[in-house]
């Protein structure tokens, strides 16, 4: 295309630096906000005020900060879930599944220790929530296990085997804490029994410890694919099995591998709703809401790049404007749902400009055409 003597090409990138994805993922961001304002304003509402309603609520309110760290929490965890095995150039969408069975496991631990209400009792928590945080992960890295080990040992669809897992466990969720199962409300509510104060997992200025579980293990995650053998492995698999295996990298264990770190850190999400966030403390009856969320840690994945460390402000964004979102949403009498679509409408943007991750626009001077003879 030739714009006033000038030649607009569309060119594959050689490089793409870290500042130069940023500043390609913020103008993605403002895209989003500016489409979305379209909504606003078609609602009679000021973009500029709600906007400015929904950031301050979530990043700046002193009861909004907490529900926005607790969320950036679960989706930093399940957004590390799916990245792991995606390096390997596996799917994992089990992350719903096993933070289900995390959590089950981690209150099977209560269970096992006589708690089954609330009641003030106390209980020896530098024993028990040690060994919930423990059973949380190991009980989802036993389901993630078996989507690892059918792929590696018989080459069996991952998608297929995660999502049948998240039907199996989901019921399994029901069974437990509903119609007089081991884990039901002694209330007779189709809920969980309430953890006892004794056993709610440690806060500081109103965050839970588990923040450090989610900035660490993404930290770690980049050191191991950066500078580790066993990262290697998993790039060098998810690059090209056939290739790897010809390099001597055992394809059956690497699939295994991944999967079992992937359900670990679903597990741990899993112990972090239902047992670290306030005003929770229980497997409540809408647990399947939290199931679906867990998939945001695909989208967060994905627009992270699979990179660990840029799905810290992924995920915090998405975290804010989840609870941002909903609040709006309420003051100034917005229609259900206007939380979701906002973040659709940022997630389809997102990925949408990952192509700028991948091609560039050139202006380059034009040549003056010879004149025919």
């Amino acid at each position: 295309m030739r714009i006033a003597g000038y030649k607009l090409t569309l060119a594959k990138r050689e490089t793409l630096s870290g500042l130069q994805a940023s500043m390609i993922s913020v103008l993605a961001v403002l895209t989003a906000l500016l489409l979305f304002s379209l909504i606003f304003i078609q609602a009679d509402v000021n973009p500029l005020e709600a906007y400015k309603e929904i950031f301050d609520y979530a990043f700046f309110n002193s009861y909004g900060l907490p529900l926005t760290i607790n969320r950036f929490i679960f989706l930093l965890l399940s957004t590390c879930a799916f990245i792991i095995p995606f390096r390997a150039g596996l799917w994992n969408i089990g992350m719903t599944g096993q933070l289900y069975a995390g959590s089950l496991s981690a209150f099977a631990v209560m269970y096992a220790f006589g708690v089954k209400d609330a009641k003030s009792a106390e209980y020896p928590a530098l024993i028990i929530i040690p060994l919930m945080i423990l059973a949380a992960a190991l009980g989802a890295m036993i389901i993630a296990s078996i989507a690892g080990y059918l792929r590696g040992k018989y080459n069996v669809n991952e998608i297929v085997v995660t999502m049948m897992l998240n039907f199996i466990t989901f019921w399994l969720v029901s069974f437990m804490i509903k119609d007089g199962g081991l884990f039901m409300n002694p209330g007779g509510r189709g809920e969980s029994f309430e953890l006892p104060a004794s056993l709610y997992a440690p806060l500081y200025k109103g965050v839970p410890f588990t923040l450090i579980f989610a900035l660490g293990f993404a930290f770690f995650l980049h050191w191991l694919f950066a500078k580790t053998k066993l990262g290697y492995q998993i790039r060098a698999y998810g690059e090209n099995p056939t290739g790897a295996e010809y390099a001597g990298i055992s394809t059956v264990r690497i699939p295994l591998l991944v999967f079992i770190m992937g359900g670990a850190l679903a597990g741990l999400a899993g112990y972090h709703y239902f047992a670290a966030v306030p005003g929770v403390y229980k497997i409540a009856r809408s647990y399947a809401f939290l199931g679906d969320l867990a998939f945001y840690g695909i989208i967060c994945g994905l627009i992270a790049q699979a990179n660990p460390i840029a799905a810290i402000p992924v995920a915090l964004l998405f975290g804010g404007l989840t609870n941002g979102g909903r609040f709006v949403q309420g003051k100034m009498h917005l229609g259900f749902g206007i939380d979701y679509a906002l973040l659709g409408v940022l997630m389809i943007t997102l990925v949408a400009f990952q192509f700028f991750y991948r091609y560039q626009f050139a202006l380059t001077k034009a040549e003056k055409e010879s004149p025919d003879v």
